[in-house]
């Protein structure tokens, strides 16, 4: 069984039609499903299907690309929501994280000090909430490393989603206590440099992904959108690379995450 760790299941072309995404995921052994969060509306808009639904999970939190939009009342909002108030109450024990958060240095979406600012804000609320941390660094690893060597506390509870860097940027994370989760994106042929990474990470420290709608591995590159069901193909894929054994592979990158996010059984 496997679990998806980051997908964005409110995305509507996903949204749509949720259940035979869900029963899709179910089928092809994907058994639960984190939904990852840009912002408080994001958050919200997962919170309401979630309902009925013990095999999805949130996490929430203010994306990069976010940064240069949100003010008090979005962390604010954010605050409250990972508190369990207002509409998370009842589903409290299955909000499991902060994020996505982080930096993009590729797209600069918004100007960079403000990202940091925002990303800063985040790691504090994390770390006074006790929850784990998705980060989202894209041309920005090093400089996201720089920033959690201050933030001590948060050792071994974030995760870099989507880890695209090489096996200098994977060392300097795990060596902060990190995780590292791998999309799609790993299959690609031009991914030399991100299977490198993925065969360097110990077995208690992987994660995967597919970010849905985004990143169909290959060799279903060419389905859009992307859904948990297809997760599949990148852990086997991984698990070839990594001269592992699939079951056990999937085992293992299921047992990290149950740790790492703190999961019940949904």
């Amino acid at each position: 069984m496997l679990i998806d760790t980051h997908c964005h299941l409110t995305s509507k072309e996903l949204a749509e039609r949720l259940d035979l995404v869900v029963a899709n995921a179910h089928d092809a052994g994907v058994t639960r499903m984190i939904q990852v969060a840009i912002n408080p509306a994001d958050a919200r808009a997962a919170l309401e299907i979630m309902a009925g639904r013990g095999e999805l999970f949130l996490v929430a939190g203010i994306h990069p690309h976010e940064a240069g939009k949100c003010d008090r009342d979005d962390f604010a909002a954010l605050a409250a929501l990972l508190r369990g108030d207002g509409p998370a109450a009842g589903l409290h024990d299955r909000i499991v994280g902060l994020g996505e958060t982080g930096l993009d240095f590729f797209y600069d979406f918004a100007p960079r000090k403000r990202q940091e600012k925002v990303f800063e804000t985040q790691l504090e609320l994390a770390a006074e909430l006790d929850l784990p941390v998705v980060i989202h660094a894209r041309a920005a690893e090093a400089r996201v490393c720089e920033i959690l060597a201050d933030y001590p506390q948060l050792a071994g509870r974030a995760v870099f989603h989507c880890f695209s860097a090489d096996t200098t940027i994977a060392r300097r994370a795990l060596d902060l206590g990190c995780f590292l989760s791998f999309t799609g994106v790993v299959t690609f042929k031009k991914s030399d440099t991100i299977r490198q990474s993925a065969q360097y990470v110990p077995s208690d420290r992987i994660m995967l992904e597919t970010d849905a709608p985004y990143l169909s591995p290959e060799p279903v590159r060419k389905i859009r959108p992307n859904e948990p069901a297809l997760l599949v193909h990148t852990a086997r894929f991984v698990a070839e690379l990594r001269a592992a054994e699939y079951a056990v592979f999937a085992a293992a990158t299921t047992a990290n995450a149950e740790r790492f996010f703190r999961l019940t059984e949904g």
